[in-house]
């Protein structure tokens, strides 16, 4: 398969580098660092005012008309820049809603996304053991026509911000997806943090009214947990190669004995190792992105981009961080936030030997790998 990317996708990688390079500088996101919310609200606006946040987003309700491979290119700029904006859960949020949501919802929501007015967000994790895109302890209930979710749901990103939510739900029939008024009656947002110092929230349903998106089979969830699981694995690309990028200036740049550190053997073999892994994670997401572009099943596929993206991901995050010595624990200095977005990704819906156990069930069910 040829994963170069097309002239169109060129063109968004390199409009998305120069939005992020001239307006997410180390010296801005220390200052987005220092603020309430922890958002970068003129970068959200220029994404907006450039096209790029509704760049997956339908024509019709104000986007850019392409797809979740476009938006993979977007996200992977974004970590490369570690900018501090919330892309990742509206636009994956945005897509559920545009194909599950009815016609009022998609046009009362989607279009904000792509004009950079509206916050949305995912809620997929929960407390304790749970298996990612199987809601155990959150659960939804009819009854006269309406749905009521009861249940929490953790490290819920900008939910702060958010104006809905699109969590996932156990019910009678299956797992499913349900929008939710974050502002509503039975809704509680507790603020917290998350590893990158982001604000995220728990939130705590009691009762809560939602709305149904999509079928109560278990195949909507499915379907949101594929897209975002490689949203997460194109972010740690980015991250990932933006560390080594930072590490290779540094050790050409620092002398020992001499000679620049990018000299000794021990050093650049790290660094090589780094490259291996960044490939892997390359290949295997843009394997993945191009079969749900198509709209083919990606069978393994996602997990298999997902597992490089937090094994492969933390190794490079860690490696990059250690050659810089010293200055790798100065948080004055830039490559440490790569090693937390390193960190908070790969922890996110379910660690590596998560992975692998899902992967391995998938085996045990009869589907081949890459299939």
């Amino acid at each position: 398969m040829d994963f170069d990317f097309s002239e169109e996708q060129e063109a968004i990688r390199a409009l998305a580098d120069e939005v992020f390079t001239s307006k997410a500088g180390i010296d801005r996101v220390k200052e987005v660092e220092a603020t309430e919310d922890r958002v970068d609200r003129d970068l959200w606006r220029e994404l907006a005012v450039t096209g790029l946040l509704g760049i997956a987003l339908p024509e019709d309700l104000g986007g850019g008309g392409l797809g979740v491979a476009e938006l993979y290119v977007l996200l992977e700029q974004q970590g490369r820049h570690v900018a501090p904006v919330p892309i990742w859960p509206t636009a994956i949020a945005a897509l559920a809603v545009s194909e599950f949501g009815t016609a009022d919802q998609r046009s009362a929501l989607v279009p904000g996304v792509a004009e950079g007015s509206t916050f949305l967000t995912v809620g997929l994790e929960e407390f304790g053991p749970y298996v990612a895109g199987d809601p155990e302890t959150t659960a939804a209930s009819s009854a006269d026509g309406v749905w009521r979710l009861d249940g929490a749901k953790a490290a819920v990103p900008v939910a702060h911000l958010a104006h809905r939510a699109v969590v996932s739900a156990t019910t009678g029939s299956g797992a499913a997806l349900f929008l939710v008024d974050l502002s509503g009656d039975g809704v509680s947002v507790v603020r917290t943090q998350s590893t990158t110092h982001e604000i995220c929230a728990n939130i705590e349903f009691s009762g809560a009214t939602a709305e149904l998106l999509g079928p109560a089979d278990g195949s909507a969830v499915s379907w949101l947990l594929d897209r975002t699981e490689l949203a997460l694995a194109a972010i740690q690309l980015g991250v990932g190669s933006g560390a080594v990028s930072q590490a290779v200036a540094y050790l050409n740049e620092r002398k020992q004995f001499g000679r620049p550190l990018a000299t000794f053997q021990a050093v650049s073999h790290q660094l090589a190792d780094c490259y291996i892994d960044l490939e892997a994670m390359r290949v295997t997401l843009w394997q993945a992105a191009v079969l749900l572009a198509a709209g083919a099943e990606p069978g393994t596929s996602v997990l298999v981009a997902k597992w490089w993206a937090t094994d492969g991901g933390q190794r490079v995050v860690h490696r990059t961080t250690h050659v810089h010595g010293g200055m790798g624990v100065d948080t004055d200095y830039p490559v440490h936030r790569h090693l937390l977005w390193g960190k908070q990704i790969a922890a996110t819906l379910g660690g590596a030997s998560s992975d692998l156990a899902r992967l391995g069930a998938l085996l045990a069910s009869g589907i081949e790998v890459g299939a």
